[in-house]
Order: C-alpha cells, then structure tokens, then sequence
C-alpha cells in the first residue's frame, strides 16, 4: 500500500482489490450501451425535450398538439422531435396529414415520471 495525499472522499492509500474490480467489469456492458444510454440521457438535459417526453407519456400527441403543449413553433417543436427519433426515443406514424408520435423508450418514460414525481413531493 502506497500513502497519498487525499483530499475529503478520496482513498488515503492507494489498495485495489482485485476480486472486486474483476466482478464489476465481468458484470460491465461494452462501450457502446454506455454510448447509447449516454446519449438516451442527454436527451432529458433540455428541458423542451422533457416536456415532450412528459407529454408523450401521457398519450400519443400529434406535431400540431405538442406544438400548442409547448407554446413553441411547428418547426421548433419538429426539430426536438427529430433529435428524439433519432436517439430512438420517439416514433411517429401518419395519420392522414398528421404525423401522431408515441414515446417509445420505457427508460425516457421512466426517468422523466421518477424525476418529476420526486421533486413533487419534495415540493420543489
């Protein structure tokens, strides 16, 4: 064991323990599900793209709908949904001239209720 200088919540000596760090990286996904649940995440850091989300979690909402919702522009809104197609967060289907999307990723459903619910009974 090598002594180090610590600060506060760090190790003030330097000791790994081997059978430890091999049980967590067996257990470990690879780079990429890490890449991919990162980016699913990035998406809850807009607070536009929340409120869609929410919304979506609610029931599935036509463009012109969440458009209203979020008090923004067709294509303002258009533009955060195609973020959200992409990152595979959100589909959307015609309906006639109406393109009606659906949340899609029970994680985003999750986290947005989990969050929003917390600060509710917190009060915040």
């Amino acid at each position: 064991m090598k002594a180090t200088h610590a600060s506060e919540g760090e190790c003030q000596v330097y000791c790994v323990d081997g059978a430890h760090v091999a049980e967590v990286q067996s257990a470990m996904p690879g780079e990429e599900a890490f890449e991919q649940v990162a980016e699913e995440f990035s998406a809850l850091s807009d607070p536009t793209r929340l409120k869609i989300l929410f919304a979506l979690s609610e029931r599935e909402l036509c463009v012109c709908d969440l458009a209203q919702l979020l008090g923004r522009s067709m294509p303002a809104t258009s533009q955060q949904l195609q973020r959200l197609r992409r990152m595979g967060l959100v589909r959307f289907r015609m309906s006639g001239k109406l393109a009606i999307y659906r949340l899609e990723s029970p994680l985003a459903r999750l986290l947005v209720r989990e969050a929003l619910e917390r600060r509710a009974k917190d009060g915040r």
